[in-house]
């Protein structure tokens, strides 16, 4: 069947954009001041103290957002490939690419004209807005190389064997409407208008192409300077994280280096995992058990027989019977490297609050049941998922204290490849060497 007059208009004008954006892209925004840009080897502090108008460079060795300091809010979208045709793929990418540029640059996603026939070049929500320090992170599902049995496009050889399909871990409860997906996009800002923006308009520019499968949207604390940032349940998390600015850690455990295809290089896999925390149940424990499950003092952040909330925790101190005083199933033993053969990710995570649920009346007392549909948006980055996320949680899916409280209900694994040089686009080298 030959594609209608439509049709044919609408793939005409992606195609111009995608190459129109890419020139302006690698023209413009290339010569954005040096000033404005933020560092990649900073470690990610608990509160942003920049400026709102702070510009993170997007042209880089490596991806924004993996190591950038952390952002107060993200907008993570998923989304399943509708086209058969490797072409359409590439101009998606391409124009993708030059938008994310544009508007981490404060721009809009497309330069605006005066043409009103036709649909506006920008939704217009962010217009006037500082750029928040937006960052926008690109992944690549198990899906984009093979899917259903079919090599769509060309890709399957290029799979990276460390992108391998995450176990069924014990207590999973995944939905499907809410796991995996081809391409994942992760929007990162200090204004929450800023990353739904961005994500708005990488989903308007693929409407021919793909179609988002899940969305997830997630928040930091506002903490002080220097602090670690809470969690929903109280407790501070991320304390154990290497240093973004320990370049012998950043390459040891989260870049990918010659282990893996060439297009993979200076890339990092993620893993996401949208974990519900039965908040409701968590409230009413008491605090000495809460300390216990973390491992952790609540209001300190510091480990369970130690004086500083940086302090290296003791799992070989015992109390005066000669039990462990961090216990054998606490969170923080079962995550830490020196319990899982010195492995190590980069968690990046973020809080969720999507509102509550209701239950039927019970008796007695008569009620409602309440849920809430709260919890952790955890994502953590790796140079190889099976030797990080795997090792490390399929013990802790197992033993872990804090299992009683959490349910897994979401996320997947994808592979961020390396930055994007000045004018190309993101995932070009897989392209070009399939």
């Amino acid at each position: 069947m030959n594609p209608s007059d439509e049709e044919k208009q609408r793939l005409s004008r992606r195609r111009f954009l995608a190459s129109g954006l890419m020139a302006a892209a690698g023209a413009g925004l290339s010569a954005a001041p040096a000033a404005a840009a933020g560092t990649t080897d900073n470690a990610p502090p608990a509160a942003n103290p920049s400026p709102a108008n702070v510009v993170e460079p997007f042209w880089d060795k490596y991806q924004a957002g993996i190591i950038t300091p952390v952002q107060k809010h993200t907008n993570m979208a998923a989304f399943d490939l509708t086209t058969s045709d490797r072409a359409d793929v590439i101009q998606m990418l391409q124009a993708w690419t030059a938008a994310a540029a544009r508007m981490a640059q404060g721009q809009t996603a497309e330069p605006l004209g005066l043409d009103a026939s036709g649909p506006a070049a920008d939704s217009g929500e962010a217009l006037e807005l500082s750029p928040a320090r937006l960052t926008v992170t690109f992944g690549f599902g198990a899906g984009l190389f093979i899917k259903d049995g079919y090599d769509r496009y060309g890709l399957a050889a290029q799979r990276p064997a460390a992108l391998v399909d995450l176990p069924k871990f014990t207590g999973d409860q995944l939905a499907e409407t809410r796991t995996g997906g081809d391409l994942l996009v992760q929007a990162c800002a200090d204004d929450p208008q800023v990353a739904f923006h961005a994500i708005r308009q990488l989903s308007r520019l693929a409407y021919d192409t793909a179609q988002i499968r899940w969305v997830q949207t997630g928040f930091t604390a506002d903490s002080k300077p220097g602090q670690t940032p809470r969690n929903l349940m109280g407790f501070k998390d991320g304390t154990n994280n290497p240093s973004v600015k320990d370049s012998q850690a950043m390459n040891q455990f989260i870049w990918v280096d010659q282990e893996g295809p060439e297009w993979m290089r200076n890339g990092s896999y993620v893993v996401v995992r949208r974990i519900r925390i039965a908040l409701e149940h968590w409230d009413r424990m008491n605090l000495a058990f809460q300390e216990q499950t973390v491992g952790r003092h609540k209001y300190s952040g510091v480990p369970l027989g130690g004086t500083k909330e940086f302090d290296k925790p003791d799992y070989d101190a015992t109390d005066k019977d000669g039990n462990s005083i961090i216990p054998e199933n606490a969170h923080i033993r079962l995550g830490s490297a020196e319990t899982n053969g010195g492995a190590q990710i980069l968690r990046r995570p973020y809080s969720y609050n999507d509102g509550a649920n209701f239950t039927a009346e019970r008796w007695p007392p008569w009620r409602q049941e309440m849920e809430y549909d709260a919890g952790l948006l955890f994502l953590c980055y790796q140079r190889d998922p099976r030797t990080g996320f795997i090792k490390i949680f399929d013990k802790m899916s197992k033993f872990d204290m804090m299992n009683q409280f959490v349910t897994h209900t979401g996320g997947g694994l994808f592979a961020c490849p390396g930055g994007v040089p000045t004018g190309g686009y993101i995932g070009q080298h897989l392209f070009e060497k399939a």
